[in-house]
């Protein structure tokens, strides 16, 4: 296991302009192409709203099971609410966490029989009777990771020389949000470590809160770095639709969580970010010295990746929650 810290960048020096935002966006360009992970200070989000979510988490998780199974993902079409230890798969292995899945709140949609399937994920989030402030403080923490990712994309489009607003019409109706709440058991001797298994997300970009505890693992050069937890970052990560949109010039890289030693908890929130659910994928036009560099997009045979977004998002979401996908999907096995 190394120690090697990931990059740290400093979004203020964007908002500064000048030579500053020519250095960050060199170092954002440099980050992206050659680790796909980095760490995000200058973000403006409030250290009082992070001390809120963090504080929610635990209060949730510490609810007694049967109020946090009224909110289980099962119950939800949507993909929303909760989900027990072992729950979700990552690689068709369960992986060793609870969580809570929240996403843009929205009416159902009602649709006809094979039209745009992924639009089903659209719908309202599920919350918690015995914690009414809930909603609230995720929802804005949602909102403000958001705005931190759409400036995100903004400064990528700039350092790949690009308009700066080339991934806006793919975001325009609001971007496709996804936030987890998560806490990792301490495993017992003897039990897998897998809070997490290795694999890349599926969207433009993912910023993670991590807490006291560290975890999060990036593989660098076929060697596992530790993600030390820095207070008042983020992790940021490359999306394979990122990598799509660039072909290859930017990294998805993988990643894992490990489950921390008995005994002890560790709590993180993690916001994907992609486009919305009826947006392709754009392709960008790199200029010569720099699509020179484009290594292709790395897909995995096994994971194919689609350049509509939502068939994207909703195929993770069935491989992953393999219950909501038998109360709920049975009919998309042959669509996806």
């Amino acid at each position: 296991m190394s120690q090697t810290r990931l990059p740290l960048l400093d979004l203020s020096q964007f908002h500064a302009g000048g030579q500053a935002r020519q250095q960050f966006l060199q170092q954002l360009r440099h980050a992206a192409r050659e680790v796909g992970f980095f760490y995000l200070a200058g973000h403006g989000i409030s250290p009082q709203l992070e001390q809120d979510v963090l504080s929610v988490s635990r209060q949730f998780f510490a609810l007694p099971q049967q109020q946090k199974d009224q909110v289980a993902m099962v119950n939800s079409p949507h993909f929303r609410g909760y989900t027990r230890v072992g729950g979700e798969l990552t690689l068709g292995k369960p992986d060793w966490r609870e969580q809570f899945d929240v996403m843009r709140e929205a009416p159902t949609v009602k649709l006809h029989y094979g039209e745009q399937p992924w639009l089903r994920l659209q719908g309202p989030n599920q919350w918690p009777d015995a914690l009414p402030a809930m909603r609230d403080t995720i929802l804005a923490w949602q909102d403000q990771l958001t705005d931190v990712s759409t400036t995100l994309l903004h400064a990528f489009a700039i350092a790949l020389e690009q308009e700066e607003h080339v991934f806006d019409h793919t975001i325009r109706n609001g971007p496709f949000q996804h936030l987890k709440l998560i806490r990792y058991p301490g495993r017992q001797p003897g039990e897998s470590d897998q809070g997490v298994g290795a694999h890349k997300d599926a969207g433009y970009l993912t910023l993670v809160l991590q807490g006291d505890e560290p975890g999060l693992e990036v593989l660098l050069d076929g060697e596992w770095v530790l993600a030390t937890p820095i207070p008042g970052t983020f992790v940021v990560n490359i999306g394979e639709l990122l990598e799509l949109a660039s072909n290859g010039y930017l990294k998805a890289t993988l990643h894992r969580v490990v489950s921390p030693a008995p005994g002890i908890a560790r709590l993180s929130t993690a916001f994907f970010m992609a486009a919305q659910l009826d947006a392709d994928v754009p392709l960008l036009k790199l200029p010569p010295h720099l699509a020179a560099e484009a290594k292709g997009p790395a897909s995995d045979p096994a994971n194919p990746l689609f350049y509509q977004v939502g068939r994207n998002v909703l195929k993770g979401r069935l491989r992953s929650h393999v219950d909501v996908a038998d109360a709920h999907y049975g009919d998309l096995e042959a669509v996806l």
